[in-house]
């Protein structure tokens, strides 16, 4: 009698991750008489999703992916699910080959063909003194020789743009697959970065992309509400906690129920409110102003400053729990200076945006006004430089074909020269030409 050396497969799912329906297809196809389930994705964040949420053996990955680097997502799959083969597909090159030993040893036992999963051997005989290792090995060589890794190097496939983003930079990128892979979990994210970067664009991009995009986005700016006020506007108050509280308010925090809470300027958050929003952050409840009892609230919080809130904790201004509490998985925006060709991709953006909200034709930049702005510091970095458009814009006159470069005025640099608002008179020409 012959049997197999290798063990039976158990009865766990396969998950397919590929952006190509017919790639996506033509693995479920040389799967459908294994008896178990199979499941496809296609990206790689909502791999992750499926990964975290089912019972998997084998993961079949696109090398191109639309939103994750699939090397990166590796080695996180490495880390978080050990147990889970991973078998990269090529798409380029039309190949398939495993990850790792392990995912030889899986590939062996799913793709290939009856009879050359391990040669037979009689009962009674020997068993492999090597045990798995030696089977991961033979599996892997197998793997090997059927399916060749890829020569030359791998294609490059940049993330998506976030919504409402506008950047193919290399910070800028890295910034997008960080944020992609988080987006659909409920983990807390901190995002930083200088003044006019675009933190909250973040924020709102992280809960369109997650799956409570369908409920409310709440926005807190802790800078901007009196210290007096912030504990009833955060976490509620019933009628008669205060005087002038004639009626209950559930809070801000109430009110992102399924939702995402964006706490804006967290950095300026009284020290004397900061353990009550780490308890809700830990237990997930609130306790509104005058009352006794807590209130169960499923939020995702998503926080930004410009501050260093690292320097704020030695200081003694920031909870350190409170800190790593927030910064579970930070996200940092580089500043316009560190752009490179952005800068101009942006410019161009405003353009066509006034121009639309305007009625008039889009103006073009030209060679010479694109130079200067990619030679600025842009110390107020994408705000500064959507004003610095909209001034330009206006000043070009309205039906301008061209954006030249003397309609491209900073009143805060400090010029000698003159300037359109100087009382000594216009130095730049004001023309339509």
């Amino acid at each position: 009698m012959t049997t197999s050396l290798l063990p039976s497969v158990p009865r766990r799912g396969v998950l397919v991750a590929s952006p190509i329906p017919s790639l996506r297809e033509q693995v479920l196809d040389s799967l459908h008489d294994r008896g178990c389930p199979v499941q496809q994705v296609g990206g790689g964040a909502d791999a992750l999703a499926k990964l975290e949420s089912g019972n998997w053996q084998v993961l079949f990955l696109d090398r191109c992916l639309p939103d994750l680097d699939a090397e990166e997502l590796v080695e996180i799959i490495k880390r978080r699910f050990p147990g889970i083969a991973v078998v990269v597909l090529d798409t380029a090159s039309g190949q398939i080959h495993p990850a790792s030993s392990a995912s030889g040893f899986l590939l062996q036992r799913w793709l290939a063909p009856a009879g050359l999963a391990g040669e037979g051997q009689e009962e009674g005989q020997e068993q492999n003194p090597n045990g798995r290792a030696g089977e991961e090995a033979a599996g892997s060589e197998m793997a090997a020789s059927l399916f060749s890794p890829p020569a030359g190097p791998k294609p490059a496939t940049p993330p998506a743009p976030l919504p409402g983003m506008i950047g193919t930079s290399e910070p800028m990128q890295r910034l997008y697959r960080l944020a992609r892979l988080v987006a659909p979990r409920p983990t807390t994210v901190l995002v930083t970065g200088p003044t006019g970067t675009g933190k909250e664009l973040v924020a709102r991009a992280l809960h369109q992309l997650s799956l409570r995009a369908a409920r409310a986005f709440v926005v807190v700016n802790c800078a901007a509400i009196p210290e007096a006020l912030l504990e009833s506007e955060l976490f509620g108050h019933v009628r008669g906690a205060f005087t002038g509280a004639v009626q209950s308010y559930p809070g801000r925090i109430y009110a992102a129920q399924g939702g995402t809470l964006f706490l804006d300027e967290i950095g300026e958050l009284p020290l004397s409110l900061q353990a009550k929003l780490l308890r809700f952050l830990d237990q997930k409840e609130v306790q509104r102003l005058g009352s006794v009892e807590s209130v169960r609230v499923d939020a995702r919080v998503v926080a930004a400053t410009n501050a260093d809130l690292a320097q704020a904790v030695e200081s003694g201004e920031f909870r350190r729990d409170l800190y790593y509490r927030l910064a579970a998985f930070p996200l940092v925006l580089p500043p316009l200076s560190e752009r490179g060709d952005d800068v101009a991709l942006l410019a161009d953006h405003f353009l066509r945006r006034f121009a639309a909200e305007w009625g008039l034709p889009v103006p073009r930049l030209a060679p010479e006004a694109a130079a200067r702005l990619q030679a600025q510091a842009w110390p107020g970095n994408v705000r500064e430089l959507q004003q610095v458009m909209e001034r330009s814009a206006i000043l070009a006159g309205a039906g301008a074909a061209t954006i030249h470069e003397h309609h491209i005025y900073f009143p805060a640099r400090g010029s000698a020269r003159p300037g359109p608002f100087s009382v000594r008179g216009p130095g730049n020409r004001l023309s339509n030409s």
